[in-house]
């Protein structure tokens, strides 16, 4: 907190002559308050060159014309929205620190004959001097990182990248528009503290201690049942798409949970630390729960905030580094062979074994030209209905119009049923079945049932649920679970055929034919295989030979696609993580700084009575131990607690690797202890050279 050096007679007679004393007093009062406008302007540069960034990102044509650049793009383009609301959010929170900070320096000016119309016109002078430096310099690192971001993009997706220099007149444009708004709004919102405040206040406001907020047990108890809640929430949903739909549920009542244990905690602690007088009465602890109590809901809001930005920083960056790193796993698991067809019988099942013959005789001439072999093959027919599951009945859509809700949405189920002869050959197992009955399947759980009844297509008695199903990958592609159902003939595919076309029309799916395989040779000669099958079955196409509808896939070609899904969660990830961490370290560091000048006068009276700066140091460590550690154990344990939910929302992604997200989250967790543990550090450093009168606060 400063003021500058200006008298009642330089105000009075500077009132009249324009701008030029509240310009000096506004870029005085800046460079004074160095000390917490700097990180705050530093702050705010960094968020404009992150937003042109990722502007120019989701705009540049270099990064469109990757492999996978247009969906890279998408994810881009979403993430710029999703940082502008925070940039809103957050700046609005730091601004209030600022505030805070200066009431005292608006106090003295308003008592030295400064109306409130003059303290505004120096608010005006200072929040467009940092708008014009924040933007300025924001737009300029933004230009100069932007290709350092775009070579980067270019190694995350594997391409080659494009060296020309490129600015975007069109990103730096919004970046400013955007942050001029937000600047605007701040200074509205800083008029308005000041304008309802009396010079009274202002003067004396660090002076102003706390009262302990009102109903702490009713608070505590609130908090302790919200967090109770979303953890179960957490470790008992077995569903990825109900974790999905739970996910923000739980995510906000973490946070509500984590502001209300933080505050009435603070209150508790410090309550049962000054009645322990063998704790309390010494010099080390004396000054710092008193410290505690003087400022206990702000003490508390402050630690939440910084423990749910924690949260977000570990479970953000874990969740996607665990997808890059595991993106060839989530390939695999989407598309379990090298190649792949899906047959579409347009014209009924007559044709289509004529039709799969052809094709597969296709395959093998290509592969047999390429010079290679085929192992692993896969071949079998289905028809795919979707519906509600309801213990042993399949709602089909037919019934869902009326019933289907957001709370139903978890037990949507899409069905595949599949003839016993198929099952038989890519089993290798003489499985029968009787008239009436089925074997059963059901990924992401167990089904418990001894019937099943499909609306619409049949009823079966459940011979045998089965352990596991050869799979195409389809399935892993689908949000909601599969359940596969072998029946002993044609019969209920041609049922479910029926059904599918009264629900969609022309949109119905028919039966599918797969065939999938593996070669024993390199992905180029993958990638001509699968470019001649399809080029083939375009030919027989044109010639009426295959009537049937016929899609070809290569694993090799489909890796750009995952991997610029995946490169661009990473990259967005990373991104926003970094945002996220600046904000834990301007937040910790603005507590800091503000609680030492309001508690340097404490201290000086203890210093004259006796205190020495050996005891105000343990004093200073006490408190920020004390203070600083429990945010840091409380994000580990919310992170800990979601490993659950976030293994089964990357199963979405098609990542199964429960035990790799377990080793990075716990690698991240102590990076991110380890940088907490130097920001403790640092900012306990700057506390105490305010406290102990190493640094001279300015009067």
């Amino acid at each position: 907190m400063s003021t500058t050096s200006v008298s009642k007679r330089d105000i009075r007679n500077q009132k009249g002559r324009g701008g030029s004393l509240y310009l000096r007093l506004a870029f005085t009062g800046i460079w004074k308050n160095g000390r917490i406008y700097i990180p705050y302007l530093l702050t705010c540069i960094g968020m404009v060159m992150i937003y042109y960034i990722l502007l120019f990102l989701s705009r540049s044509r270099h990064v469109l014309a990757m492999h996978g650049g247009e969906s890279l793009q998408l994810m881009l383009s979403m993430g710029s929205s999703v940082f502008s609301v925070f940039a809103v959010i957050f700046l609005f929170y730091t601004n209030s620190f600022l505030i805070r900070n200066r009431k005292r320096e608006f106090g003295l000016y308003n008592m030295l004959g400064m109306g409130k119309r003059h303290l505004a016109r120096v608010l005006i002078w200072e929040n467009a001097l940092a708008a014009a430096v924040s933007l300025g310099a924001g737009l300029v690192c933004g230009l100069l990182f932007s290709k350092l971001a775009e070579l980067w993009i270019a190694r995350v997706l594997q391409s080659g990248p494009e060296m020309a220099f490129e600015a975007d007149p069109g990103a730096a444009l919004q970046a400013a528009l955007l942050f001029a708004l937000i600047f605007v709004l701040i200074l509205l919102q800083s008029l308005f503290v000041v304008g309802k405040s009396k010079p009274i206040d202002l003067l004396h406001s660090t002076a102003v201690g706390e009262k302990p907020p009102k109903g702490n047990r009713f608070l505590a108890l609130a908090g302790l049942a919200l967090l109770a809640g979303a953890y179960y929430l957490a470790v008992t949903i077995e569903d990825p798409l109900n974790a999905f739909l739970t996910f923000f549920v739980a995510v906000a009542m973490v946070i509500v949970a984590t502001y209300l244990l933080f505050i009435t905690a603070s209150v508790v602690l410090c309550r049962m630390l000054q009645r322990r007088k063998s704790y309390y009465y010494k010099a080390s602890h004396f000054i710092s729960v008193s410290s505690m109590m003087y400022r206990m809901k702000r003490n508390g809001a402050g630690l939440a905030s910084i423990c749910v930005l924690s949260t977000m920083v570990l479970v953000m960056l874990s969740s996607v580094t665990c997808l890059y790193a595991g993106k060839e796993d989530s390939l695999h698991t989407r598309y379990p062979r090298q190649v792949e067809m899906d047959l579409y019988a347009l014209n009924g099942m007559e044709r289509m074994q004529e039709d799969t013959a052809l094709l597969q005789k296709t395959a093998d001439e290509a592969a047999g030209a390429a010079g290679a072999e085929q192992k692993n093959r896969l071949s079998y027919r289905y028809i795919a209905i979707s519906g509600v599951m309801r213990e042993d009945h399949i709602l089909t859509n037919a019934d869902l119009q009326e019933n289907f809700s957001i709370q139903n949405a978890a037990d949507m189920v899409q069905v595949y049923l599949v003839p016993l002869e198929d099952y038989r050959r890519m089993a290798d197992e003489d499985a029968e079945l009787a008239d009436g009955e089925a074997l059963v399947y059901l990924s992401r759980g167990q089904y418990e049932c001894e019937a099943l009844h499909i609306e619409g297509c049949g009823d079966w008695k459940v011979k045998q649920e089965l352990n596991e199903f050869p799979r195409s990958g389809r399935d892993s592609s689908m949000v909601m679970k599969s359940l596969f159902v072998v029946v002993p003939d044609l019969s209920a595919l041609q049922a479910a055929g029926r059904l599918n076309r009264e629900l969609y029309g022309e949109n119905a799916s028919p039966v599918i034919w797969y065939y999938g395989f593996d070669l024993d040779a390199d992905e180029t000669v993958q990638m001509r295989v699968a470019e001649e099958i399809g080029r083939q079955k375009d030919a027989l196409r044109e010639s009426g030979a295959v009537a049937s509808a016929v899609r070809v896939y290569c694993r090799a070609q489909q890796r750009a696609s995952f991997y610029a899904m995946d490169g661009g969660l990473f990259v967005l990830g990373i991104l926003l993580g970094m945002v996220f961490l600046v904000a834990t370290v301007l937040i910790m560091y603005y507590k800091q700084v503000s609680e030492g000048y309001e508690d340097s006068a404490r201290f000086d009276i203890m210093r004259k009575v006796g205190m020495s700066r050996r005891d105000i140091r343990r004093s200073v460590h006490s408190q920020m131990l004390t203070i600083f550690l429990a945010p840091l154990l409380v994000s580990g344990l919310h992170t800990a607690f979601a490993f659950s939910m976030v293994r089964r929302l990357l199963v979405l992604f098609g990542l199964l690797n429960g035990k790799l997200l377990l080793m990075i989250m716990a690698a991240c967790f102590l990076v991110f202890a380890l940088f907490y543990a130097l920001m403790y550090s640092a900012t306990s450093r700057a506390y105490y050279r305010i406290v102990s009168g190493t640094e001279t606060q300015p009067a």
